[in-house]
């Protein structure tokens, strides 16, 4: 239940940038509805005419409501205060309209309608456990507080219109957001295949690219990485003896022996053949020579059955490099290792 009432309204940009539009057009409509409260106030024939009380608050609804756009909606939207921020807005709303409408004589006030606009706002904002809970504080505040002591049928008739009607705003909300969750959950599936090895599982090219380049703009704070590839030595007479079958589960195999031989923040992905690409963190109780050592005898183990090995290249990363650059560096390094015999690890840094 929690969940439901206070699910995170946004999680991209896109979705907060929708949210802080759908506030604006709730607060041009909160003013509509002021409005036309106060032209109903200054004109009918009921006892609220010329009702100062209800020119007050009319006049800060049009006043106060425009301030909820120099909130930090955008941010709001991300967390707990987004839907608090709703909440609060349609409770203020129903506490405003009940006393109108209690102030008009009851339940022979046509104010307490206006809270139908409110509800259909909500069926395109609000999750489906808010839109109940909030109609069913406007249906109950209408019983307790406008159509007593006396409910008639009339009040009866109401309060099930406006109950079944925020039914139906549920149901379309519902519908809303399992459209936007099968929207999100398709995105996600395609930025995964985007950036995964099909083969493998672990990160691609273009992923450990993004990475490294996180990596270099870290280093300007003093965050030290390094950049290692990793090409296997033998693995073509693999394919060639065993067939690709055999080279595949090798492969798959290699990318295991590496994810499991560095942290679980450091990334490990195929950058293509049999070419695989690290990026690690580098601490006070870490060498960058160590892990290229614990990668090359991680590929050694693996590999063992088919006596392949790794030659790895080492590149740490400085403050201002260019990735391409960078990853030049690695190569280099990686193929001085090859040259000079491959299963060791060389580094263009010392």
């Amino acid at each position: 239940m929690r969940a439901g009432l206070y699910r995170t309204l946004a999680e991209d940009d896109d979705r907060a940038a929708y949210w802080v539009r759908h506030v604006r057009y709730g607060v041009i409509q909160s003013e509509i509805a002021a409005v036309a409260v106060a032209v109903y106030t200054a004109l009918t024939p009921t006892p609220i005419r010329g009702n100062p009380v209800i020119f007050v608050l009319a006049a800060l609804v049009v006043v106060g409501s425009p301030m909820l756009m120099l909130l930090p909606l955008r941010e709001m939207m991300r967390d707990n205060r987004g839907p608090l921020l709703m909440y609060s807005w349609s409770i203020s709303t129903t506490a405003l309209i009940t006393v109108a409408a209690r102030l008009d004589g009851g339940a022979s006030s046509p104010l307490f309608s206006v809270l139908f606009l409110t509800l259909a706002f909500m069926a395109v904002a609000y999750a489906p456990y808010g839109v109940v809970a909030m109609g069913a504080l406007m249906t109950g505040s209408y019983l307790a507080f406008v159509a007593m002591p006396d409910i008639t049928l009339s009040a009866l008739f109401f309060a099930t219109v406006m109950g079944s009607f925020t039914m139906i705003c549920a149901m379309a909300s519902a519908n809303s957001w399992a459209a936007y969750d099968r929207q999100l959950l398709l995105i996600r599936t395609q930025k995964l295949l985007a950036s995964t090895d099909p083969l493998t599982g672990i990160p691609n090219r273009r992923l450990f690219l993004d990475r490294v380049a996180g990596a270099v703009d870290a280093s300007a704070w003093g965050h030290r990485s390094v950049a290692l590839l990793v090409d296997l030595d033998g693995f073509k007479a693999v394919n060639d003896a065993e067939g690709h079958a055999a080279g595949d589960a090798l492969l798959t195999a290699v990318g295991a022996a590496l994810g499991a031989a560095v942290r679980e923040t450091d990334t490990v992905a195929r950058l293509g053949g049999d070419e695989f690409g690290v990026l690690a963190d580098v601490t006070s109780g870490t060498s960058a020579a160590l892990l290229a050592e614990r990668l090359r005898e991680a590929v050694a183990v693996a590999g063992a059955r088919h006596r392949v090995t790794a030659s790895v290249g080492l590149a740490e990363i400085h403050p201002g490099d260019d990735v391409e650059d960078l990853m030049h560096r690695a190569d280099v390094a990686m193929y001085r290792a090859k040259s000079s015999g491959g299963n060791r690890a060389q580094s263009l840094d010392v």
